[in-house]
C-alpha cells in the first residue's frame, strides 16, 4: 500500500527550537534563608564576645536564692553582670559563683570591691530587700577603690552599713563594754541621727570592746578632738530635788540601742578628728562628761 502523497506532506519539518543557558550562578531562595541566618548568627555572636567583660569568681557560705543565668549582679539597681555556674569549693565549705560581667563595667573587678547577696533582712536598721520577693536575689556590689585587678572575692554574708561613695569619717571608740550595741545602730549627734556603728571586736586581753563608728558628711564637722562619746542605749531615770527626770536619745536606741557624742557644757569641741581618732566610750552621758582623773601623786606620811 502506498503512502499519501501531496503538498501537506512534502513540506520540510521545522527545526528543532534552540535551548541557550545563560551564564553564571544564581543561589536559589532555599539557600539564601539559612545563609542569611547564619551571618546574623555569626554577628550576634562577635557582638557578644565583643560586649563580655572579665569573668570573677565570688564564694559565699549558701547558695541560697542563687540562679545560674537568671541571678543578677546589680550596683545602684543597674545591671552588671550575671551568674554563670555556681559549684562547690573543695573542701565542701562555701559555695563558688561564677560571674560574666559585662565590658563596660571592668572597674569593678579590681581589689577592695565587695559583694553581698541581697534578700529581705531585718535587721538594726529596719527591713531591707523587700523587692526581691518578688524579682528574686541578686548580688549587691561596693567598687573598690584600688587600680589592682582581681578575679576572686570573699563575699559578704550581710550588706555593709556603709559604701565606698558614702561621705563622712570613721572614728574608733574603746570601752568597758558593748552594752546593746550592734552594727547598724544610729550615731546620734544632738538627738539627730548623724551616723552609725559599722563594727565592732572585743579587745585582744578581754578588757574591753572597740567600736567602729562612721559619720556621715557634713555631720563630721562636729567631732572634734574634744568631743565626748557614750552609750545612748536605753533609758535614764533619774530622780533629785526637781522630781523625775527622764532621759533617752530616741525610742530607736531603747530597742536597738545607740551612740551619741557631743562636746562637754560650756566647751568646744575643739580642731576636727582625723580619720580614725580614737576616742573613749562612756556608759552613760555622766560617765563620758567627766573630767578625766589626773596623773598619779606619790604621797609620802
Amino acid at each position: 500500500m502506498n503512502s499519501p502523497q501531496g503538498p501537506q506532506h512534502d513540506r520540510p519539518r521545522p527545526p528543532d527550537p534552540a535551548i541557550s543557558s545563560k551564564s553564571g550562578w544564581l543561589p536559589s531562595l532555599v539557600w539564601l534563608v539559612p545563609l542569611v541566618a547564619a551571618l546574623i548568627g555569626i554577628g550576634l555572636v562577635i557582638k557578644s564576645v565583643r560586649e563580655r567583660g572579665p569573668e570573677i569568681t565570688i564564694s559565699f557560705r549558701s547558695a541560697e536564692g542563687l540562679e545560674p543565668g537568671k541571678t543578677q549582679v546589680k550596683y545602684k539597681d543597674v545591671e552588671i553582670g550575671i551568674v554563670k555556674t555556681i559549684t562547690l569549693s573543695k573542701d565542701l565549705a562555701r559555695v563558688l559563683v561564677d560571674v560574666q560581667l559585662k565590658k563596660e563595667t571592668e572597674d569593678f573587678a579590681v581589689k577592695g570591691s565587695r559583694f553581698w547577696v541581697v534578700r529581705p533582712r531585718i535587721g538594726a536598721t529596719g527591713v531591707s530587700g523587700l523587692g526581691t520577693l518578688l524579682s528574686g536575689a541578686y548580688i549587691g556590689v561596693d567598687a573598690g577603690r584600688s587600680q589592682e585587678g582581681q578575679t576572686d572575692f570573699t563575699g559578704l554574708e550581710t550588706p555593709p552599713p556603709v559604701t565606698g561613695d558614702q561621705k563622712g569619717t570613721q572614728y574608733v571608740l574603746r570601752g568597758a563594754s558593748l552594752g546593746s550595741v550592734d552594727i547598724g545602730s544610729p550615731v546620734y549627734y544632738r538627738r539627730v541621727q548623724v551616723g552609725q556603728v559599722v563594727g565592732f571586736a572585743l579587745d585582744k586581753d578581754g578588757t574591753g570592746v572597740t567600736v567602729n563608728v562612721f559619720v556621715n558628711a557634713p555631720y563630721d564637722q562636729y567631732v572634734g578632738m574634744n568631743s565626748r562619746w557614750w552609750q545612748a542605749s536605753g533609758v535614764d531615770l533619774r530622780l533629785d530635788s526637781s522630781g523625775f527626770k527622764l532621759n533617752t536619745q530616741s525610742l530607736a536606741t531603747v530597742i536597738l540601742g545607740g551612740i551619741a557624742f557631743q562636746a562637754p557644757p560650756n566647751q568646744s569641741s575643739g580642731t576636727s578628728a582625723p580619720n580614725n581618732m580614737v576616742f573613749h566610750l562612756g556608759s552613760d552621758e555622766a560617765d563620758a562628761m567627766r573630767e578625766p582623773d589626773g596623773p598619779p601623786l606619790q604621797v609620802v606620811m
